[in-house]
């Protein structure tokens, strides 16, 4: 991610003092581009001109127009990496906005999408059949889009977007492009042909007690094609991530969502619970169409230079780190085919509760990790550049909102469960049966969001140096071993509630193993200050879940509950989230009332 330089205010000035004859000069060198001037020529050379650079350098001169000409070669050194100006942050916190904001569409649409789901489908066997099939483009986005690739190629965008902004012969993005992109793509598409291939024989794995096997294989067969269209997407996404684009990586689940609901609307009578896997199938496509033409616009960007294509080399990617972050991701999602093969043996429906529970469950961990996703490049970038101090400041702040913000929703989860399951899937074939299973899974998931949230921000850090490491994957094998037995044990007399028990206390280990172990193996945080910090938010979920519950459960219907509730929990939350001066808590306030300038980002 392209964030705006220490030395901005400087350079600003230096260019508004340039004859541009607009305000535009102002603004060429800003972290996104924005460009705020009024002047639209200004706005289209803004577009047109190389890749951001991390500061301004002398011997940069701007023309009648407002873009601005790159040296042909860096003529003075690097100054040491200072603190970054205000304007960064700002610019980090309009970026978390606008990703919130479209991932609170996409998450929207998922919940539609399993409400369609569960209005054409219910809660019975042929949905058993589907979620079965959905484990592929599950394991997938976790893979390629949203860990695994993504802890591997960002970093190393962000080391050829750094080396491109120094200028010289030669562009070192497309040079990795050219010897990545390839291989990726030949790998996803061996994966998928197998998958397709092999489609019966993983069904019987995953499942062994499936009474509707042939309609699974259906199903993971046309879901199977994702394994290509994901990992395409994922590169796409991490592409424009560590160039500070943002917007088309957040739209990809509206994409995906769309066309899913799409089909089983248009296709359902027909097809039935098939027609859902086919929507799977045309969203992957999708995700991918929706980001290539800001990639393409990326990689152009270069030959305005004038520089000649070719002249540096890439460097490697690691396969060893490859293979650790795959592996590490592989193994996180692995406890989702744990919960299914524990609850393929139990009553038609289980796996389905299990799916809903979850779905609404991970929402609040979903939204906090956003700001993770923003700020990744951030902290990789600093990593590069030796700034161990401001990757740490950047990590622990992280942690104190990651922490803030999914404890309150793992409260209002706790607090309103029955109601939020009432109002999104109780219609058609889900019955007031399915609400009360769902809902009590539900809160036993709420119990380890905080877990969840904290494996996925803390990861982050420990892939941010573009090293190989074994210790994230020894931390959540551990927490895998521990979701297994305690699953194994408790599925027999707790049913659904004994596996998602399972499913928190493993996580919990996991990602306390994880913060143990952050120090020379990542950024090098103060964690005896951080794990203090952690406890105070926990402590006022608490409360606040214990008294969003009794404010719920005194009205008598489920939106009057649900609003009662919320506002209970939000409300004793925030108070004592200012009694005991929650770290994470006011930056999230300020984020939210703080009056924002017009910007745009591309």
């Amino acid at each position: 991610m392209t964030v705006t330089p220490q030395g901005a205010k400087s350079g600003n000035g230096a260019r508004a003092r340039a004859k541009t004859g607009s305000r535009a000069g102002t603004e060429t060198g800003t972290a996104v581009g924005t460009g705020t001037g009024t002047n639209t020529r200004a706005r289209a050379d803004t577009r047109a001109e190389a890749a951001p650079r991390p500061r301004s350098e002398p011997g940069i001169k701007a023309d009648v127009g407002g873009s601005v000409a790159l040296p042909a070669a860096r003529t003075v050194p690097r100054s040491p990496a200072k603190p970054p100006e205000p304007s960064s942050h700002r610019f980090l916190a309009r970026a978390a906005f606008v990703t919130i904001a479209l991932s609170i569409v996409g998450a929207l649409l998922g919940l539609g999408r399993d409400q369609a789901l569960a209005h054409f489908f219910g809660a019975g066997s042929e949905t058993d059949a589907f979620l079965v099939a959905w484990t592929v483009p599950e394991c997938a986005a976790t893979l390629l889009i949203e860990d695994g690739l993504a802890f591997v190629l960002i970093p190393a965008f962000s080391v050829a977007v750094a080396r491109r902004a120094r200028g010289g012969v030669g562009d070192p993005v497309r040079a990795l492009v050219a010897a990545t992109l390839p291989k990726l793509s030949l790998a996803c598409l061996t994966a998928s042909g197998m998958l397709i291939v092999g489609a019966p024989y993983l069904v019987a794995a995953l499942a062994p007690g499936l009474p509707h096997p042939g309609l699974a294989v259906d199903c993971m067969r046309l879901t199977a094609t994702c394994v290509l269209t994901f990992g395409l997407a994922g590169y796409c996404s991490a592409a424009l991530r560590a160039h500070g684009r943002f917007i088309a990586p957040a739209v990809i689940y509206v994409a995906y969502n769309t066309a899913i609901i799409t089909a089983m609307f248009v296709l359902g009578g027909h097809w039935g619970v098939r027609s859902a896997a086919l929507g799977v199938a045309m969203g992957g496509a999708l995700m991918v169409m929706v980001q290539l033409p800001s990639l393409l616009r990326q990689l152009r960007r270069r030959e305005a230079t004038g520089a000649e294509p070719g002249g540096e080399e890439a460097r490697p990617v690691d396969l060893t780190l490859i293979g650790t972050v795959l592996l590490f991701a592989l193994c996180r999602q692995s406890q989702v085919l744990i919960e299914r093969f524990l609850a393929s043996s139990l009553p038609a429906g289980a796996i389905s509760h299990l799916n809903y529970a979850q779905k609404v469950a991970q929402m609040p961990m979903v939204l906090s990790l956003m700001l993770c996703t923003v700020t990744f490049p951030v902290v990789a970038r600093a990593v590069a550049e030796g700034d161990t101090e401001r990757a740490r400041r950047r990590v622990e702040r992280d942690l104190a909102l990651v922490s803030c913000t999914v404890l309150l929703g793992a409260a209002a989860i706790a607090a309103c469960a029955p109601q939020i399951i009432q109002l999104l899937f109780q219609r058609g074939a889900f019955t007031a049966q399915d609400t009360a299973a769902t809902a009590a899974v539900m809160r036993v998931y709420a119990l380890g969001l905080l877990g969840h949230a904290l494996v996925g921000a803390l990861v982050r850090s420990y892939f941010s140096t573009g090293r190989p490491t074994w210790y994230p994957l020894v931390a959540m094998t551990a927490g895998i071993i521990t979701t297994s037995w305690i699953g194994a044990l408790t599925v027999g007399s707790w049913g659904v509630c004994g596996i998602a028990a399972a499913n928190a206390v493993g996580v919990t280990v996991s990602a306390g193993l994880l913060l143990y172990g952050m120090g020379s193996r990542s950024v090098p945080i103060r964690t005896r200050r951080v794990v203090a910090e952690l406890s105070k938010p926990v402590r006022a979920a608490v409360v606040a879940s214990l008294a969003g519950g009794l404010c719920a459960s005194r009205a008598d219907s489920p939106v009057l509950g649900l609003l009662a509730g919320g506002t209970a929990v939000t409300v004793v939350f925030a108070l004592l989230a200012w009694a005991l001066r929650v770290q994470g808590f006011a930056p999230a306030l300020r984020s939210v009332t703080r009056r924002r300038p017009h910007v745009r980002f591309r």
